[in-house]
């Protein structure tokens, strides 16, 4: 079970924390501010919340839980880096930063201060920091966006089935993608306003990212390979 604190200097003087880890993290939840860094690496797509079946959109990382498919050292820390992945382990309530104490990022001797001998928040605290802040700010521009694709009806369910060379398949249910067709079929007036609003690009940043999903297909091919 969760055990919560409120974060403080003086409670937590000598607390540190790991770097996050992606190593079970297959669809990773990110902000508009977020799409272009990411679609350089990774494909984004849409899924809905198990709880609600609201749509947000998401990084994905691999193609199996567990099983996160990074080509490089420099693929695994820009991961680390997305604001979803940053903040694990740190929450906000009521305006103040809460931990999860049990979270296995955080101890006493391993990884990072938080806070240095005035109190005052080390480099991996402003890190987190700046992840919440950016995802406190972000999740309401984002939602309007996906609001907006959704009246467009420009959202659309994607079919991943996957078969590798040594004969396993692989088939990954519930996840959206923006229709190119559906873009391209806009009328000029709709298109110019989803332009000036900065939207257009986003949905254009989601298509191109696509192109990750067949590198990714590629990189399970070859881990399968090596396992043989």
């Amino acid at each position: 079970m969760p055990t919560w604190e409120v974060l403080d200097s003086q409670n937590h003087a000598t607390l540190r924390i790991e770097a996050p880890q992606t190593r079970e993290r297959l669809f990773v939840q990110i902000v508009a501010a977020e799409f272009e860094q990411t679609a350089a690496r990774f494909p984004i797509l849409f899924s809905k919340k198990a709880d609600t079946g609201t749509f947000y959109a998401g990084a994905m990382l691999g193609l199996q839980p567990g099983k996160p498919l990074f080509a490089d050292m420099r693929e695994e820390e820009d991961a680390q880096r997305l604001f979803d992945v940053a903040r694990e382990g740190f929450y906000v309530a009521d305006e103040s930063i809460v931990i999860d104490r049990e979270h296995p990022r955080f101890g006493d001797t391993e990884g990072d201060s938080l806070f240095d001998a005035e109190g005052q928040p080390e480099d991996a605290l402003r890190r987190v920091q700046r992840a919440l802040a950016h995802l406190s700010t972000g999740l309401e521009p984002t939602d309007r966006f996906i609001q907006r694709c959704l009246a467009l009806k420009l959202i659309e369910p994607i079919d991943l089935s996957f078969r590798f060379d040594d004969g396993e398949r692989l088939t990954l249910d519930g996840l959206y993608i923006i229709s190119r067709d559906g873009v391209s079929a806009l009328d000029d007036a709709t298109a110019l306003d989803l332009f000036r609003q900065g939207y257009l690009q986003l949905a254009y940043t989601i298509i191109g990212s696509l192109q990750h999903v067949g590198r990714l297909a590629r990189l399970h091919n070859d881990r399968l390979a090596t396992v043989a």
